[in-house]
């Protein structure tokens, strides 16, 4: 079957990311017809507005998306691209698988966890404002609805991906109510799955051990601001944000994307590693029954980083955006 994805480039280096990730899609023999549109600063200089409602109804329709890097200016300008989508679609639980790639050198071997992240609220809901000249208030806003779908969407995911314990990452001991809703809401669902081991730790404690005996870990679950950071510190335990994959999933919507940033400087230079939005569009061709395609890449992706004749500049190597990707779609069986 022909499936109709919506394709979200990105800008900075997101365009070849994008077109390179197309290319070993393409030569899976997966049957995709893709859905184009820009967002953020491509968008804006078309005179669009940054999350065009063309671009929203297009992955409302059609269920799913890929989509690369999107800058978001620091400090002025527009809001984040990928705040909004998720706010738009109810992309309310971000996953990002994290594991050792052959060839690869990090500090750690043996890695493989996964973050679940709670994508819609926290500091993140952006409800701040000036209370008077230099004071800012922020706002964290947990709700038991969140904690809970969130919850369970971990927990759901380990027993269908036969993971055997959740760690749910808090700081209750200093915000008794927030943090203390979300890990009694965790409580709540660990009940419902008896055969999957639930523990839990303080926020800056999990971070200390998750660089001391990583391998510890197996599934964590947390808050929005935790997760953003945390989910970053495990990346670099396995090589960086190069090479590990996401999705922003909903009910029945996801966004699979690159978590790297747009790195403007080397755009449009064929520099850039499109290994991260690979590995995200392995996550999606999952997400739409296309396993044994999704299996086929991912030993191709293997086999290339293994032999270690061609690598991208972040990797060591001299080989470019392209020539990575022809190498990825010569080793397809």
């Amino acid at each position: 079957m022909t499936h109709t994805i919506t394709l979200i480039p990105g800008d900075g280096i997101g365009p070849e990311v994008t077109e390179a990730v197309v290319r070993i899609l393409a030569a899976s023999g997966v049957s995709i017809d893709w859905d184009r549109h820009d967002a953020g600063v491509l968008a804006v200089e078309k005179g669009r507005v940054p999350l065009p409602i063309e671009l929203l109804d297009s992955i409302r329709r059609n269920k799913v998306a890929l989509k690369g890097p999107v800058t978001t200016p620091i400090g002025t300008g527009f809001t984040s691209v990928n705040v909004g989508l998720r706010k738009a679609l109810d992309l309310f639980a971000n996953l990002r698988p994290v594991t050792n790639l052959p060839g690869i050198t990090s500090r750690y071997t043996g890695i493989d966890m996964v973050i679940v992240r709670e994508n819609t609220e926290d500091l993140y809901a952006g409800l701040e404002h000036q209370v008077v000249p230099g004071v800012v208030e922020s706002l964290k806003i947990i709700t038991e609805k969140a904690s809970t779908r969130i919850a369970r969407f971990a927990f759901e995911f380990a027993q269908a991906n036969g993971r055997k314990k959740v760690t749910s990452i808090h700081k209750a001991n200093i915000m008794k109510l927030s943090d203390g809703l979300f890990i009694e809401s965790a409580r709540a669902v660990a009940r419902d799955f008896p055969d999957i081991a639930y523990e839990e730790k303080i926020v800056d404690a999990a971070c200390m051990h998750l660089v001391m005996r990583p391998e510890q870990f197996d599934v964590l679950v947390m808050p929005n601001l935790y997760g953003d950071i945390v989910s970053d510190l495990c990346a670099g335990l396995v090589g960086g944000l190069g090479v590990v994959g996401a999705a922003n999933l909903g009910a029945d919507v996801g966004v699979f994307e690159a978590v790297h940033g747009s790195a403007p400087d080397i755009a449009g230079k064929n520099f850039a590693n499109p290994t991260a939005l690979l590995l995200s569009a392995l996550l999606m061709l999952r997400h739409i029954g296309e396993g044994e395609a999704a299996d086929r890449i991912t030993a191709a992706l293997h086999q290339v980083l293994e032999k270690g004749q061609s690598r991208t500049r972040d990797l060591g190597g001299t080989t470019s955006t392209f020539e990575f990707a022809d190498a990825v779609c010569r080793a397809i069986a």
